[in-house]
């Protein structure tokens, strides 16, 4: 008899159970387990097969496909829930609709009815958002996105992401902005300062609404523009770098058929030669000007406002030294830096006075609250970040964690974009690429829907579980498909 049946069929029970487990956790390759055990592959895979249909039979369902799981009462009600259900969260077309309600529930229904209920809904939707007061939002993030040629203004608080403007509009200059933002004060709408990109009707459609309110610099946006000019002028480089190897490798087989060469191809070497220099040197310092910008001036976790303001300063004078290599490119983005300056680096002055109210509070000298707010500039798996904050801990003592809490705290009241806008750009463009046409009304049923239904998820744990209202208010609230006066929900089942 094999000597490896032999040990198989000596195996107890508990082994084989554990062999199972570990072959099917794949925590070591079979071969091993086999070995250690002393039995074939064989019966390793057969004793992983066994275990496998066990667990099969353990989870699979004990009722049959047929069988009748829960009874469902259908009332108008219910099927206009079902309708708006659709067209929201599954961003169903209303010919969507229409089949989902003909194939699956056996109902009949036209076009005419889904846009009847959609428009019920939305002129209730409508209501709720305008009766909502906004005199909970302490930051409001501002811009502007399209539908094709329409722009539609938005505006998000930073906080909560609640939508508190969404309105599509003919034109977006001053006074279109300032005539909303009047409609929204009238909600109680009175943040202690907001955020927009370099656009002059918003910023001047804000001041005429609502006067000395602070309008800050949009970070994410001039990012972008910088970013994208490093990344070309390193193109260019590697292009550069490419023509000029091209060259000496033409050189190079013209040098085997012809000793004496050609001599203008060596001249035109030379010059890709000096072109190469000049647009590596210039890649390279551009790319460490915007890294400078990125790290040391536009963190968050960074020095006070005033040498945020010098670096801001040199990075700007060191651009225009190296404007005349490239103006087309280099022009636009250091005329943008040099004219946002003041309102690009305003949140340094937010944050500065929240860290001199902890300083306060604490009784700790500035520096050290500075200390604790720059160490969250490095990854937390790294060894500097913790030789820092041992450094730190020995210096503030017992106060070292509610100092550090604190600040993390304010670093994370204390916002820099308007990316939430986009975010809400992406959210809705799901929803506008169904309608060829953005109707007030339609636009007023998006906004309650994502004001009122809860994150399933999210980064911030605050967040998950709950809705932006819920957010901005501090106070839960039914269902948002009851809000819209479509009856209860249906019991949860288990």
């Amino acid at each position: 008899m094999d000597r490896s049946v032999g040990a198989a069929a000596r195996l107890p029970e508990s082994d084989r159970k554990n062999l199972a487990i570990h072959a099917l956790a794949r925590s070591e390759p079979v071969s091993d387990l086999a070995a250690r055990h002393g039995v074939s592959r064989k019966f390793v895979y057969a004793q992983k097969h066994k275990a496998s249909i066990a667990l099969d039979d353990a989870f699979l369902s004990a009722a049959a496909e047929d069988e009748v799981l829960f009874e469902v009462v259908v009332t108008k009600a219910w099927l206009c829930q079902v309708i708006v259900a659709l067209a929201l969260i599954c961003r169903g077309s209303y010919r969507g609709v229409i089949e989902f309600m003909r194939d699956l529930l056996g109902v009949s229904i036209s076009i005419g009815n889904v846009h009847t209920v959609l428009q019920t809904a939305a002129r209730r939707a409508g209501v709720i958002n305008h009766e909502q007061d906004l005199s909970g939002i302490p930051v409001g993030l501002h811009d502007e996105i399209f539908q094709g040629s329409t722009p539609v203004l938005a505006g998000v608080c930073a906080a909560s992401t609640y939508c508190y403007l969404l309105v599509a509009a003919e034109h977006r200059d001053a006074d279109t902005w300032g005539v909303h933002l009047l409609d929204a004060s009238g909600q109680g709408l009175k943040p202690e300062y907001t955020i927009a990109d370099a656009g002059q009707a918003l910023r001047a459609g804000q001041k005429a609404a609502w006067g000395d309110t602070p309008c800050h610099g949009d970070v994410f946006h001039i990012q972008h523009q910088y970013e994208s000019l490093a990344n070309t002028l390193s193109r260019l480089a590697q292009g550069a770098r490419s023509r000029r190897q091209k060259l000496e490798d033409r050189i190079g087989r013209a040098g085997q058929r012809d000793p004496n060469g050609e001599p203008e191809l060596a001249a035109e070497l030379e010059l890709a030669r000096q072109a190469e220099v000049r647009a590596t040197c210039l890649a390279r310092d551009i790319r460490t000007l915007t890294q400078w910008l990125s790290h040391d001036v536009l963190a968050l976790a960074g020095p006070t406002l005033a040498t945020r303001q010098a670096l801001f300063d040199f990075i700007v004078e060191e651009l225009a030294r190296r404007e005349p290599e490239d103006v087309r490119r280099i022009r636009p983005v250091r005329v943008a830096l040099q004219n946002q300056r003041d309102d690009l680096l305003a949140f340094g002055g937010v944050l500065d006075e929240k860290l001199t109210v902890i300083a306060m509070a604490h009784e700790l000298p500035e520096s050290l609250v500075r200390e604790a707010c720059v160490l969250h500039r490095l990854p937390t798996t790294s060894s500097a970040y913790w030789q820092r904050w041992n450094q730190l801990r020995a210096k503030t003592s017992n106060k070292f964690h509610a100092l550090f809490d604190a600040v993390s705290r304010v670093m994370a009241q204390t916002p820099r974009c308007s990316s939430l806008v986009e975010n809400l750009n992406s959210r809705l463009r799901n929803y506008f690429t169904l309608r060829r046409h953005l109707g007030g009304s339609y636009l007023s049923l998006l906004q309650f829907f994502l004001n009122h239904r809860c994150f399933m998820r999210s980064r911030r744990a605050g967040r998950s579980g709950k809705s932006p209202r819920e957010l901005m208010t501090g106070q839960g609230h039914p269902h948002w498909l009851t809000l819209l006066g479509l009856g209860p929900l249906q019991p949860q089942r288990a």
